[in-house]
């Protein structure tokens, strides 16, 4: 049974408008982390109106929380980037929870969030605007391994930039992300899009939301990463990207047997950004800090 308890607590459409909350998440800090927009009680507004509004908010992605359709589901959480909707993300996730924790008043909470791509398992510890979240992404699904001057040429990088034996490859917890390892640190440096056609064409050719630059240290079992996507004119750095960082994980599990990987990203954005990442049987768990900036309402 649909848990109907919780879809009620959820409608919160009135007269006044709906309720908007708006966090920074993979960070403690306001105005740090990656920005999310999240709209509660919004059965009512069509595709059309949601895709309109996270074009309004002009960030990476804004949520739209709905009443769940799915079996054992809390509530259904509906992505959408400027671009379109998504079956699955990973800041929108944790940042989504920690909203209707926050809404509900509630100081720890386990919910299940039903998106696109299946039912995940998301955890929430709130302290007034501060909260820390984690999740279960989906299991692991490999794509095929990528040539590295391919990946990496629309970064203005070399072939000689990967990492000798860990080569690129579409990887999905979620949604597919192109995950690429650098042999050296300096190269996230130097990255840089130059043109969009490059980065929309690669990405395009595998489905794939974004492609994750990073770099490894295997000793300290950390990375720094750099993550960008196309939008409809123009490709955007995110300055924390969990449904990558989880691909990363599982990449990194795979590969070396890695058990964990704590993620710095954002960093030269000026967003500064930590993602701390685990494998749990088939899937990767994903966590990290946010803090709720602003809450109002929105008039759709």
């Amino acid at each position: 049974m649909v848990r109907a308890e919780a879809a009620e607590g959820l409608r919160l459409l009135s007269t006044d408008g709906l309720v908007l909350t708006w966090l920074d998440v993979f960070t403690a800090t306001p105005l740090a982390g990656n920005q999310l927009a999240v709209v509660h009680g919004a059965d009512a507004l069509d595709d059309d109106t949601m895709q309109r509004f996270a074009r309004e908010t002009r960030l990476s992605e804004t949520t739209f929380v709905q009443a769940p359709t799915a079996d054992g589901a809390d509530y259904r959480n509906r992505i959408f980037m400027m671009a379109g909707e998504l079956a699955f993300a990973g800041h929108p996730s944790l940042g989504t929870a920690v909203a209707v924790a926050h809404v509900r008043g509630e100081h720890a909470a386990r919910y299940v969030q039903q998106t696109p791509a299946g039912l995940q398992p998301v955890e929430v510890q709130l302290t007034g605007r501060s909260a820390r979240a984690s999740m279960l992404q989906e299991p692991v699904v490999f794509g095929p391994q990528l040539d590295p001057a391919r990946v990496l040429g629309p970064l203005g990088l070399a072939a000689g930039d990967a990492h000798p034996e860990l080569g690129p490859q579409v990887v999905a917890t979620g949604v597919p992300q192109v995950v690429a390892l650098a042999a050296e640190a300096t190269a996230l440096d130097r990255a840089a899009v130059a043109q969009r056609e490059p980065l929309a064409a690669l990405l395009g050719e595998h489905g794939a939301v974004t492609l994750y630059l990073v770099h490894w240290d295997p000793a300290t079992a950390s990375a720094t990463a750099r993550s960008w996507f196309v939008e409809p004119a123009a490709v955007t750095e995110d300055p924390a990207t969990g449904s990558a960082a989880g691909t990363l994980m599982a990449y990194l599990h795979a590969r070396t047997g890695a058990p964990s990987v704590t993620i710095d990203q954002g960093v030269a954005m000026g967003r500064p950004s930590r993602l701390e990442c685990a494998v749990e049987a088939d899937r990767v768990r994903v966590g990290g800090e946010a803090v709720v900036l602003a809450e109002g309402r929105v008039h759709l």
